[in-house]
């Protein structure tokens, strides 16, 4: 799972029948600078991805998400999917590794 922030939706005209009772949302990962708020914009250098949601995220919400095939995992026949949403988060706490062992 990866930590990720919704910055917009996307619509379709038409989809796989068995993605109805969600949508697609625009994430952008989330890195250590944008976890410890040294990144203020919370917008990192990584690419954007689309991903599905069932859950009700909506912009400026964190979420946890999966990619790849355990992203068709929630689903009973295979699903085209390359990453869904799975958990919204209310806060969160990170402190980033310190270098020396």
């Amino acid at each position: 799972m990866k930590i990720g922030r919704v910055i917009g939706n996307l619509t379709l005209s038409h989809a796989d029948s068995g993605l109805r009772g969600g949508r697609y949302i625009v994430v952008v990962p989330q890195g250590a600078k944008e976890l410890t708020g040294e990144n203020p914009t919370g917008l990192s250098d990584a690419w954007t991805l689309i991903a599905y949601d069932n859950l009700g995220a909506g912009v400026g919400d964190d979420i946890l998400y999966v990619e790849g095939a355990e992203a068709m995992q929630p689903f009973e026949h295979r699903t085209p999917l390359d990453a869904i949403s799975v958990a919204l988060l209310d806060r969160y706490h990170y402190e980033p590794p310190t270098g020396s062992s």
